[in-house]
């Protein structure tokens, strides 16, 4: 990568910021050559089918994954026609093309001093690239992952939710998530005042924390953000309290919500991963 992702400003905003506060930053990757809509077509020809999501996005904020509609055309369709086509995409993944794996992990190593101290080394990094015809609304949601999303191309303004706000998502939404449920969640107008919106515009980004809920809507022009994602021990943590949570509430119990960040939630992840290996050692896992 020729130019920095992220100057001295936007690491010490980050810093601040990380790993609990959602924050504006500059970045300086707006001419990738990458991250260009030629080049996003040429990739989308090369990723696993499986790996490109795209869909009508003319979308309500809250929607069931199964009532979200198809725009009828293939991703190569989507991407070369997103002006007229009315759709929003995301190629998940994209670290599987040698590429864009070198973006993202030299992008991720600008980070990493900040990173570490907090919340470990940054583990299962990913990329994911949004395409976004005008107007187009992504549902609300939450990501396991932390997250800074890149504005590269247009402007949308991303909304999110306190992660530890449990009247947006109930300690049993966590749970279900984790036993494989969907990132979507559902959604009530009267949500709406609980959110900060985000304005970007290419050269901005936006860090979300982990399992912080948002929701974004589409400026008026073409979208394209690309987004750096890694997990961290202490995301896993959390994870695992979570599962663990949902093995005590079978058992009839009503257990407190992981605590967030400083927090590090050691015991229940341990009493979880114990038990899940106990579970695969004798092949039990899964009950």
């Amino acid at each position: 990568m020729s130019a920095r992702a992220f100057a001295g400003p936007a690491q010490a905003v980050f810093a601040d910021a990380y790993p609990e506060q959602p924050t504006l930053l500059d970045h300086g990757l707006v001419d990738h050559p990458l991250l260009k809509l030629d080049a996003l077509a040429e990739l989308a020809t090369r990723i696993r089918p499986i790996d490109a999501e795209y869909n009508r996005g003319d979308l309500p904020v809250g929607i069931d994954p199964a009532d979200t509609p198809s725009n009828g055309l293939s991703v190569e369709e989507t991407i070369r026609s997103i002006e007229q086509c009315g759709s929003w995409m995301v190629l998940k993944f994209v670290e599987q093309d040698p590429a864009y794996r070198d973006l993202l992990h030299d992008t991720l190593a600008e980070l990493e001093d900040t990173v570490r101290p907090s919340t470990g080394a940054m583990l299962k990094r990913e990329a994911f690239i949004f395409i976004s015809s005008p107007g187009a609304v992504t549902p609300f949601h939450f990501d396991p992952e932390h997250n800074i999303l890149l504005q590269v191309r247009g402007t949308k303004t991303m909304t999110i939710f306190p992660a530890t706000d449990e009247a947006l998502v109930s300690g049993e939404a966590h749970e279900a998530f984790h036993a494989g449920g969907h990132r979507n969640l559902p959604w009530r107008d009267d949500f709406a005042g609980r959110g900060e919106p985000f304005a970007l515009e290419p050269g901005k980004a936006v860090y979300v924390p982990v399992k912080a809920p948002h929701w974004v809507r589409n400026g008026p022009d073409v979208s394209i953000s690309f987004s750096i994602t890694w997990r961290s021990e202490w995301s896993y943590r959390e994870e695992y309290a979570r599962r663990m949570n949902a093995l005590l509430r079978r058992s009839g119990l009503r257990p407190a919500s992981p605590k967030r960040y400083p927090h590090q939630n050691h015991l229940k992840s341990f009493g979880y991963r114990v038990i899940d290996k106990v579970k695969r050692t004798t092949g039990l896992a899964g009950s």
